[in-house]
């Protein structure tokens, strides 16, 4: 049996409508992903860095505030190894305005470590192998099943962070395939004026 189909043009009102919709459902969705800035950020307890070292967010803070960079895997994910690389290149400009700079997934302090090792990362790496801190901010990709690798990942999401750890901005697109350059990053922390 065969079906076929007629294009309908829409009216302009119909477009219009259509096309605020998708705008406020983006919108909602940049809302909804993890705790709203102007809010204190969740604690992250002490997790293991690179190297093994017991590390907090008091320990990462700098002078203005710290990047916390929410990623899924150093191991498996080469959306995030890109990210990863990518912000590397943008470790010196950070500093330079007074933030810190620490990543987090779910990986191993050995699956980070090797990461670092291989791509000589120049920032921090933290480890949530329970995916702990994941929850605690809301991430947790609900798409993965007990039993898959990927689950515990978060969603991928760039918090900027004041001194106090109060969530000033967030960074994040839709698809975990797309992520913020850091040159967007940067952008963000020029709007807030940060020098150290």
């Amino acid at each position: 049996m065969r079906y076929k189909f007629r294009l309908v043009p829409l009216p302009a009102w119909a477009v219009a409508v259509v096309l605020v919709g998708g705008l406020a459902a983006a919108t909602a969705f940049a809302d909804d992903l993890g705790p709203p800035v102007g809010t204190k950020a969740p604690d992250i307890g002490t997790r293991l860095d690179q190297t093994g070292k017991p590390r907090m967010l008091a320990d990462l803070m700098s002078k203005n505030g710290l990047v916390l960079l929410f990623f899924r895997s150093a191991d498996w994910c080469p959306f995030c190894k890109a990210q990863l690389i990518d912000v590397n290149g943008g470790v010196a400009e950070i500093e330079k305005r007074g933030y810190g700079l620490a990543a987090l997934s779910y990986d191993s302090p050995e699956i980070l470590a090797a990461f670092t090792a291989k791509r000589q990362i120049a920032y921090t790496l933290l480890s949530d192998s329970k995916s702990e801190v994941i929850d605690r901010y809301k991430l947790r990709d609900p798409q993965y099943p007990p039993g898959n690798r990927a689950y515990g990942v978060p969603r991928p999401i760039i918090f900027i962070l004041d001194h106090d750890g109060v969530i000033k901005a967030k960074l994040y697109e839709e698809s975990f395939k797309d992520r913020p350059p850091v040159t967007a990053v940067i952008s963000k922390l020029d709007e807030f004026g940060g020098r150290s």
